[in-house]
C-alpha cells in the first residue's frame, strides 16, 4: 500500500558523464567515488583504453538527486587530477540542432520525422539551405527555414551568416544532411566536434562527386554510407556510423541511389542520436562509440 508522499515523489535525475583522458590506474575508482560521495547511484557505465593512443574513455548514467552544478563540484578535482576533457549532461535532453541542406530531402526530412515522433533526442530549431527547395518541408514540421544563398563571390558572407544562426540560436550540433557545399576550414574549425556529414558513399571509398556512379562503375557488390565529422579534409574526418546494402550487376545507378538513400538515412539518424546522447567520444582521427 502507498501513501500520497510515495506516490508523489519526484524520481532522481538522471545524469550523463563522459570524459577521456591518459590512461593510468585508478580512474574508475575515483570517479565512482566521487559520485557515491554525493549520493549518486551509476546505473549504466562503459569504458575503452586505447592502447595505441594511450588515452582511456568512459560514459557514465548516473541517478542523483542534485542539481547538475553540484554534480560538476564533485567531479571537478578528480577531472583536474587525472587530466581528463569531461561533459556532464542530463539524459534525454534535446540537443539543439541546426540542420543544413540542399536540394535532396530524403535526410532532412527524416530527421524532422524522428524528432516530431520523439525517436531522436534533438530539438531542430531551423533548416538553413541553399536553395529554397525544403522550404515547405521545413515550415511542414514546424522548423524555421533560413535561406543562404552561396555563390563563389558569397561563400564568405554565408559561412558568416551561418556561425551568426549557430551563435543567435544557441545552436550544440550542426548536421550536413546532404549539403552540397564544402564548409571552409574556418568554419570547421570554429565548430570542431559539433558538425556531423553524411557522406553517400562507404568512406574511404569513392570520395568527392557522384559516388553512385563510381561505385557503378567498378561494379561493386555492396554501397553504403558514412557519418563522420566534418574537418578541414574533405571526406576525412572521424567516422561515427557507417552501413552497407548488398546489390548486384543488375542494379543501375538509379537503383543503386535508391537504396542508398535508404542507407544514409539511417547511418545519419544512428549518428546524430548517438552525438546527442553523448556516445560519440573524439580519439583523434577516430571515434570510440559506446552504444
Amino acid at each position: 500500500m502507498t501513501n500520497a508522499a510515495t506516490e508523489s515523489a519526484t524520481p532522481p535525475t538522471q545524469w550523463v558523464l563522459t570524459l577521456s583522458c591518459p590512461d593510468r590506474p585508478g580512474i574508475v575508482h575515483a570517479v565512482a567515488g566521487a559520485i557515491a560521495t554525493r549520493g549518486g547511484n551509476i546505473t549504466e557505465s562503459q569504458q575503452f583504453g586505447d592502447p595505441e593512443t594511450g588515452l582511456f574513455f568512459m560514459r557514465v548514467q548516473v541517478e542523483a538527486d542534485l542539481p547538475q552544478s553540484e554534480l560538476e563540484a564533485s567531479l571537478s578535482p578528480v577531472a583536474e587530477q587525472f587530466g581528463m576533457t569531461w561533459l556532464v549532461d542530463r539524459v534525454g535532453r534535446p540537443m539543439r540542432t541546426l540542420v543544413l541542406g540542399s536540394t535532396t530531402e530524403h535526410c532532412v526530412g527524416d530527421l524532422l520525422f524522428r524528432q516530431q515522433s520523439q525517436r531522436l533526442p534533438v530539438d531542430i530549431v531551423g533548416v538553413v539551405s541553399n536553395h529554397t527547395v525544403l522550404q515547405p518541408l521545413a515550415e511542414f514540421y514546424g522548423a524555421g527555414f533560413h535561406h543562404v544563398p552561396v555563390t563563389k563571390a558569397t561563400k564568405a558572407d554565408a559561412e558568416a551568416r551561418l556561425l551568426e544562426l549557430v551563435d543567435e540560436m544557441d545552436v550544440e550540433l550542426v548536421v550536413l544532411a546532404r549539403y552540397m557545399q564544402i564548409l571552409s576550414d574556418d568554419v570547421c574549425t570554429a565548430l570542431a566536434g559539433r558538425v556531423i556529414n553524411i557522406h553517400h558513399s562507404f568512406l574511404p571509398s569513392f570520395k568527392g562527386a557522384r559516388p553512385y556512379a563510381q561505385a557503378h562503375d567498378r561494379g561493386v557488390k555492396l554501397i553504403g554510407a558514412t557519418a563522420h565529422y566534418a574537418t578541414a579534409s574533405l571526406d576525412e574526418g572521424p567516422i561515427i556510423e557507417q552501413d552497407v546494402e548488398r546489390v548486384d550487376h543488375s542494379d543501375d545507378v538509379t537503383a543503386l541511389i535508391a537504396m542508398g538513400q535508404d542507407v544514409e538515412r539511417r547511418v545519419l539518424a544512428r549518428a546524430v542520436r548517438w552525438h546527442a546522447e553523448h556516445r560519440v567520444l573524439l580519439d583523434g582521427h577516430r571515434t570510440v562509440v559506446f552504444r
